[in-house]
């Protein structure tokens, strides 16, 4: 069992830790500002350089922290709700099944920019409902799982890639959530994301119990006055909607939801009433770490933080599938 004071020294830390990146971020590029010159440019005296960053930057840096935290939410819930420390929304196909639909409606009804998250969330919860059924033979294996949904999500993305090229990817707004990037988003595009993340992170802190409980046995479970069944469903809808919103805005980011939630288990433990809240700090700063490289290791050029993620997480992933194989082989 995870000690107080290590949960308490981990939050401490990652908390100052997303700061320090913050500032740094913030930094990352041809204008560079103190804090103190930051701070006045903000809130006492009008400063050219500040505003600029405060419109170029700033909705740069808060998107990956607030997407960042929603996908490693949504991987802490779908690991929850599927007993599989593998699952993850962009392996199992939410993420390219939200991409898709997203793509879509970008292209072809541009109109309703402002539904794409709730289109591109109809999108991933018919992705997770196709993989769920398809990987349902007589029971439900984590393994089988996996690999149904690694099928899926190749599909999608596959889609997506075609339909991109086909475009001669004259869509910037196509291209740029094939390619997750985020270097165009705007204020406009955060608070969009503000608002279903904020109510898809809320609504996980009130289901945590019930992540708890779902780990036991289900038999366990449903002696405790559990249902199982209503339970599996309303984790998985806020799950996907955490997905969906973030793969809308910025694109789908590999592994980060199955990387995070790993780590976070580690320093602060299982228990979902403190793991969700950790994990919320750890993906904030994750992803807004892979995006800050992303523009600093190729400079003036930028690595996208998918690209950025997938290079980490795939070996990651190959590790935690070969530890796992006795358990979740059979």
């Amino acid at each position: 069992m995870i000690h107080k004071r290590k949960k308490i020294l981990s939050f401490c830390i990652t908390a100052a830790g997303l700061l320090v990146l913050f500032v740094f971020a913030v930094n990352t590029g041809s204008l560079k500002v103190s804090p103190a010159e930051l701070y006045k440019g903000l809130f006492v005296q009008y400063n050219s350089d500040v505003a600029a960053i405060f419109d170029l930057r700033f909705p740069r840096i808060f998107i990956a922290m607030l997407g960042g935290a929603a996908t490693a939410v949504s991987g802490v819930l779908l690991q929850a709700v599927m007993k599989n420390p593998l699952a993850d929304p962009g392996i199992i196909g939410i993420s390219s099944g939200a991409s898709l639909t997203a793509i879509l409606v970008t292209a072809f009804f541009p109109a309703l920019y402002f539904f794409i998250p709730l289109v591109a969330f109809l999108g991933g919860m018919a992705a997770f409902l196709m993989v769920y059924s398809l990987s349902y033979k007589g029971g439900l294996s984590p393994l089988r799982l996996i690999l149904v949904g690694v099928a899926v999500n190749a599909m999608f993305t596959g889609i997506m890639s075609a339909f991109n090229s086909g475009t001669g990817s004259s869509y910037s707004g196509v291209a740029s959530i094939v390619n997750a990037n985020i270097t165009m988003k705007t204020w406009a595009d955060f608070k969009t994301l503000l608002i279903y993340s904020v109510i898809g992170l809320i609504a996980s802190l009130f289901i945590a119990g019930q992540c708890n409980l779902l780990t036991l046995e289900d038999k366990t479970a449903r002696s405790l006055g559990v249902n199982v069944t209503r339970s599996r469903m309303i984790i998985c809808a806020v799950a996907v909607l955490l997905a969906a919103i973030s793969t809308a805005i910025i694109g789908p980011i590999s592994f980060l939801g199955l990387i995070v939630p790993h780590i976070a288990r580690l320093l602060v433990g299982s228990n979902h009433k403190t793991l969700i809240p950790y994990t919320v700090l750890l993906g904030a700063f994750t992803l807004l770490l892979a995006d800050t490289l992303g523009r600093t290791i190729a400079a003036p050029y930028e690595i996208s933080a998918s690209i950025l993620m997938s290079v980490i997480g795939g070996p990651f992933f190959i590790f935690l599938l070969r530890r796992s194989k006795k358990a979740y082989g059979q």
